[in-house]
């Protein structure tokens, strides 16, 4: 894949990149290594002064970013502009909370003593360069959840940007160097996705994470785990959404419209998959398909547009192709179900609402990367559940319902690394973001996330 800025919405070339080479790529390697024995010993207030000085800069630049983000991968500008923001936020955060979150921990005095030790401490360290393999449907916000805890830990890291968002990548090298990091920690390596095992077998690099889809997710635990490497991996979701007799009907089905049809429906927790009650099937149905079909699909540079174009032509093509196997078995089209008239030659897919869904048809299992939505039909919270579980995901799960024995039967028996109540799935910087199954292991943002790339180390003291 050339590494180039391509406007989705137009189809046009805008910027083209050289891979870096072997010799470029030894000397970044070797720079992150250096860099990585003085920015470890470098105090928490310092690391935070830099970590609230890029944060600055990124609101400052959110205008410019935003439309950068918008013209390489689509998403509506001010919903690029939201990213920025957002970014920002996450940034101030672990500023003011990484010392608290690695505070040294010490076990009960009892159980010192037991040991045969005076005192025992266990202390947060930080483990040296992490690679980071990212994806382009947020190219900012998935660098940021693993920068900013990364450089307040004390790491460093080299970042393996998607190949359609360059111009985003570099420009977060250039933010975080101009916030005052030193040289080399932190490093956007432009190289194609073949350079990204031979960098980390390299010794020096000591762990990565990976957004993305399961096959590249399988591919860098596999070199990982032969190199002895630790890695947290985000990989794909199909949450599900359901909706209860007990629940805000007309305000579940307003909200879906939005929780499937974020960043155009790119999003792997975006809620994809809509199971509803027979008691209030019919009234959400009809809301959420009026809603849908009510979103304005223009060019994402507009203020107004709701639904840009598709970040790639194979991503729509994908998605073509899972739509066209679901009607050919008998899945009804409730709106949308093609391409929009009117966009030449832009990837723009319409606001799809697709039910009578059944087990052999592709969409059941796959996950649909646009703004496609399957609708089930569920006979009470039993049939629900399995619904909800019948997927090889497991990522968030929304539930609408005000019944709280049917909350903790959600809480105890779904599949996702969340399950957020009367509300759409949200990541924050406070709380920990990961799921189960083929949607990946490890957790990021929280305290969770910020040591998951820590060395945990017990510090003994004798009597």
């Amino acid at each position: 894949m050339p590494i180039a800025t391509v406007n989705p919405a137009n189809g046009e070339t805008l910027k083209t990149y050289d891979a870096l080479g072997a010799e470029e790529i030894e000397r970044r390697l070797a720079a992150a290594e250096s860099a990585f024995r003085t920015h470890r010993t470098t105090s928490f207030a310092e690391r935070a002064r830099l970590m609230h000085r890029a944060a600055d800069l990124l609101d400052g630049d959110a205008q410019d970013i935003g439309r950068v983000m918008t013209t390489e991968m689509g998403k509506p500008v001010k919903q690029a502009r939201a990213e920025a923001a957002k970014c920002a936020k996450a940034m101030r955060w672990y500023a003011d909370h990484a010392e608290e979150l690695l505070a040294d921990e010490e076990p009960a005095a009892s159980d010192a003593k037991d040991s045969g030790a005076s005192r025992v401490i266990v202390r947060y360290r930080p483990i040296g360069p992490v690679l980071a393999v990212m994806p382009w449907n947020f190219p900012l916000w998935q660098v940021v959840r693993f920068a900013a805890p990364g450089l307040m830990a004390g790491n460093v890291g080299l970042l393996k940007h998607a190949s359609n968002v360059p111009q985003t990548a570099l420009y977060l090298e250039d933010l975080f160097r101009r916030a005052g990091f030193p040289e080399g920690c932190f490093q956007t390596l432009l190289i194609g996705s073949a350079a990204v095992e031979g960098i980390l077998r390299d010794p020096r690099v000591k762990a990565a994470t990976l957004t993305g889809s399961e096959p590249a997710g399988r591919a860098v635990a596999s070199v990982a785990g032969d190199e002895v490497k630790k890695t947290v991996l985000e990989l794909g979701g199909s949450d599900p959404y359901v909706v209860m007799p007990s629940a805000d009907v007309e305000r579940a089905a307003k909200i879906a419209v939005t929780a499937r049809a974020q960043n155009n429906g790119q999003s792997c927790i975006a809620a994809k998959r809509f199971i509803v009650h027979t008691d209030v099937f019919d009234a959400f149905a009809e809301r959420f398909a009026a809603g849908m079909r009510a979103l304005k699909v223009g060019d994402p540079l507009e203020e107004d547009t709701e639904i840009g174009p598709l970040s790639t032509e194979q991503g729509r093509a994908d998605l073509e192709e899972l739509v066209d196997d679901a009607v050919e078995n008998g899945a009804t089209v409730l709106c949308g179900g093609g391409r929009p008239d009117g966009f030449g030659d832009g990837w723009y897919y319409a606001p799809t609402v697709l039910t009578d869904i059944t087990p052999e048809m592709r969409v059941h299992q796959e996950e649909t990367f646009g703004p496609v939505a399957t609708l089930y039909r569920a006979a009470d919270l039993d049939e629900a559940v399995a619904i909800a579980n019948d997927t090889p995901f497991g990522l968030s799960s929304n539930v609408w319902t005000r019944d709280g024995a049917e909350v903790e039967r959600f809480v105890r028996d779904l599949d996702a690394g969340g399950v957020f109540f009367n509300g759409m799935t949200a990541s924050h910087p406070a709380f920990p973001f990961g799921g189960e199954k083929r949607s990946g292991y490890g957790r990021e943002l929280s305290g969770h996330g910020i040591r998951e790339f820590c060395n945990i180390t017990t510090v003994w003291h004798g009597a």
